[in-house]
């Protein structure tokens, strides 16, 4: 019996860092997720402040959107955000059709959506995982993360 004695130890010893390993890689997998949803949110909330913005003044007769404007307000939005996110590439229009409503009764307008593109780096936190998930160089213990939202700008319509 005596050559028994330290079995679950050695066994233990054995099994334990694959698990905690395991355990960091899955709460890792959580982390990134979160700072993932956290990055999309912002992203979604700079294309709507820069819609709102970029579209043409109320009352105005004219169908231009003003791009340099838009990008202001977001740049001026994100940094009291408070997250490691930098807009790139810059903010773009593209357009998305003409609007069928106005073409029936012979005028133009055509509609565009704003595309806004975040490049966000995420800061990993669990030992052992963050080897494995973090970009070159991997003692840094970061992982960039790219979203990128389309919203449409709003333009009022006259006849």
């Amino acid at each position: 019996m005596t050559g028994k004695k330290g079995q679950v130890t050695v066994e233990l010893l054995l099994v334990l860092p694959v698990f905690m390993l395991m355990l960091f890689f899955i709460m890792e997998l959580g982390n990134l997720a979160f700072q993932t949803i956290l990055y999309h949110h912002c992203a979604y909330e700079l294309a709507r402040i820069g819609s709102l913005v970029a579209g043409p003044p109320g009352g105005s007769k004219t169908a231009t959107s003003d791009l340099g404007k838009a990008t202001i307000k977001m740049e001026s939005a994100l940094s009291q955000m408070k997250v490691n996110c930098r807009l790139s590439p810059s903010p773009y229009f593209e357009p998305t059709g003409a609007d069928p409503q106005v073409s029936a009764t012979g005028g133009t307008h055509i509609n565009e959506d704003l595309v806004v593109s975040l490049t966000c780096t995420a800061r990993l936190v669990f030992p052992g995982a963050n080897f494995f998930l973090s970009d070159p160089p991997r003692s840094t213990h970061r992982k960039r993360i790219q979203v990128q939202v389309r919203m449409p700008v709003e333009k009022p319509f006259f006849q």
